[in-house]
């Protein structure tokens, strides 16, 4: 991430982003759709940013999907709706085209918690392991990786390895116990990282809410800890989740992630009732703060003048895409 220095080169405030007043009577959606003809742009939106600006994106996905979509874009400038990591995705993937970020501090906790050069020291001691990192990491990180993997393709990831070679996942070890659990591999050395989301949910609230809500199906992300993975009707990827609901006979659902893929599932799902997991705080909701950095005001700032943009390093850029490439293959033969 940069310093405050680098954003002032930029002309970015301390805080990330393009520090400069938005008319208010500004119809945003209009000069947004406007700058995107242009300028060939395309908006790149994860299910967990507001929902006026999934409404607005070219296309809305989880990590693998969006990871496919700037792989075969061809538009000339990717405006990434979504954290750091993966806009960084959308850069080692098109090192020639301009990659933005509406807010440049817009991170990512389960990022945050492997940093390159600690997990170096720690993949020293583990000389013949298989480095599987979740796409939740940056560059950096993805450069000590073999293989990256999302939570749609981590099974195919890990099953892709023979047996008898053992495999040091990062960063989330929630995600890899739960991997641990489904694929039998007990060669598997987890980093201890977490998402602080999905890492808040109330396992009480929640059992109070399946009371109070006998008829609905509790599903879950697996970044979630395993006690709560232990009581879910389904446990699936973000996109999973939307896509279970979808074909579930079920009318309610208590959703275990970032509440932003309610959107998509009530325009997927009118007819039915989407609750979201209660946290354990006082809060009522699970947004993740890093998602809702972005706005539609950020959004017209960084394509009105093309920054924050991102930059990487050629040395970086080629070493971290061959484990992502790794992983787009893996999906390919799976049919993701």
């Amino acid at each position: 991430m940069q310093n405050t220095l680098e954003f002032a080169k930029k002309g970015l405030n301390k805080n990330g982003f393009l520090d400069i007043d938005v008319d208010p009577t500004l119809d945003l959606e209009k000069e947004i759709n406007r700058l995107k003809k242009e300028k060939n742009m395309v908006i790149l939106a994860h299910y967990y940013v507001d929902s006026d600006i999934q409404d607005i994106a070219d296309y809305v996905g989880d990590s693998l999907g969006l990871a496919q979509q700037a792989a075969s874009t061809e538009a000339d400038i990717i405006v990434f709706a979504g954290v750091h990591f993966m806009a960084e995705t959308a850069k080692i993937l098109n090192p020639q085209k301009k990659v933005l970020l509406p807010d440049f501090k817009a991170g990512c906790s389960l990022a945050d918690s492997c940093p390159a050069p600690v997990f170096s020291k720690f993949k020293e001691k583990h000389p013949d392991h298989v480095v599987v990192s979740y796409i939740n990491c940056t560059a950096a990180l993805k450069t000590l990786t073999d293989i990256v993997c999302t939570s749609t393709n981590a099974k195919h990831v890990i099953e892709s390895i023979p047996k008898e070679t053992p495999i040091i996942f990062a960063p989330d070890k929630n995600l890899g116990a739960y991997l641990q659990k489904i694929t039998g591999r007990e060669n598997m050395i987890l980093w201890n990282g977490a998402c602080m989301v999905h890492e808040i949910f109330s396992h009480e609230k929640i059992v109070k809410l399946q009371l109070r809500h006998p008829e609905a199906e509790f599903i879950a992300h697996p970044e979630c800890e395993p006690h709560l993975l232990e009581i879910a009707d389904y446990i699936g990827s973000t996109s999973g989740l939307l896509r279970y609901t979808q074909e579930s006979d079920a009318t309610e659902f208590i959703v275990a992630t970032e509440a932003g893929i309610l959107h998509q599932m009530e325009q997927k799902s009118p007819h039915k009732t989407f609750i979201p997991a209660p946290p354990n705080n006082m809060c009522a909701c699970n947004d993740c703060p890093h998602m809702k950095r972005n706005s539609m005001e950020k959004l017209y700032l960084c394509m009105e003048y093309e920054l924050p943009d991102i930059e990487i390093d050629e040395k970086i850029i080629e070493r971290a895409k061959l484990p992502i490439d790794r992983m787009l293959e893996i999906s390919k033969k799976a049919g993701l």
